[in-house]
């Protein structure tokens, strides 16, 4: 086994594990994926559904004040609360922005109650946007230690609670989202900021909307863990 900066280089014959390591201009790429998941010829098929969610905004702490149901995506909450300080999430999985038009700080909730803005992280009572997640079967990504796709590459098909300890990666420069939605958190153990990261390609930090390439754990966009 090599070791190439300090992450372990996988043997391409001998994969282990839901993750594994590669050249990023690697002529042939062997990936190995959990048995669960669907064969090679049906894994570039989308499989994204349509979402199904529902999501209430309260005004006030434990549910109380005046109150809006959203059951889809909403670029400007503002005509419809002034603040909000408890949320239940009835279905489906959502993000929050703390301002219209899916911009400023963002929280994901999935199926629960926040009886204060502190449960789902949030800095503020501000909410002004929000997002329904769409469901999918399976989730792939693969990470990159520099922009535009370079350096050492990482798929991962699960929730990784510390990129650093697993991989030594502290900075994250470019991201290839294959299936599923997944939530980028700046901290390990899936704390700190929050970024959204859909079905795509995200070649350098800014597109992702973070100020620096600070990555500590990943996490799936789905209702249980």
């Amino acid at each position: 086994m090599q070791h190439v900066k300090g992450i372990h280089k996988m043997p391409l014959l001998t994969p282990a594990g839901p993750f594994c390591v590669v050249p990023a201009n690697a002529a042939a790429l062997l990936l190995y994926r959990p048995a669960a998941l669907p064969a090679p010829h049906t894994e570039l098929q989308h499989r994204c559904q349509p979402a199904m969610g529902k999501i209430i905004f309260y005004e006030d702490r434990g549910f109380q004040g005046r109150y809006y149901e959203c059951s889809s995506d909403h670029s400007n909450l503002q005509p419809y609360f002034s603040r909000c300080n408890s949320v239940r999430v009835d279905s489906g999985c959502w993000m929050l922005y703390e301002q219209p038009n899916y911009s400023g700080c963002q929280y994901f909730l999935r199926r629960g109650e926040y009886p204060d803005y502190q449960q789902w992280m949030g800095l503020s009572d501000s909410i002004r946007s929000c997002r329904l997640i769409p469901h999918a079967s399976s989730h792939r990504i693969r990470i990159y230690e520099r922009e535009d796709f370079r350096g050492q590459m990482v798929e991962i098909t699960e929730d990784c609670s510390s990129l650093h300890d697993r991989f030594h990666f502290s900075e994250i420069h470019s991201f290839n989202v294959l299936e599923g939605c997944w939530i980028l958190y700046e901290l390990p153990n899936y704390r700190g900021r929050q970024y959204l990261l859909r079905p795509g390609d995200y070649r350098r930090y800014h597109d992702w909307g973070a100020v620096n390439a600070r990555v500590g754990s990943l996490r799936r966009a789905v209702d249980f863990y």
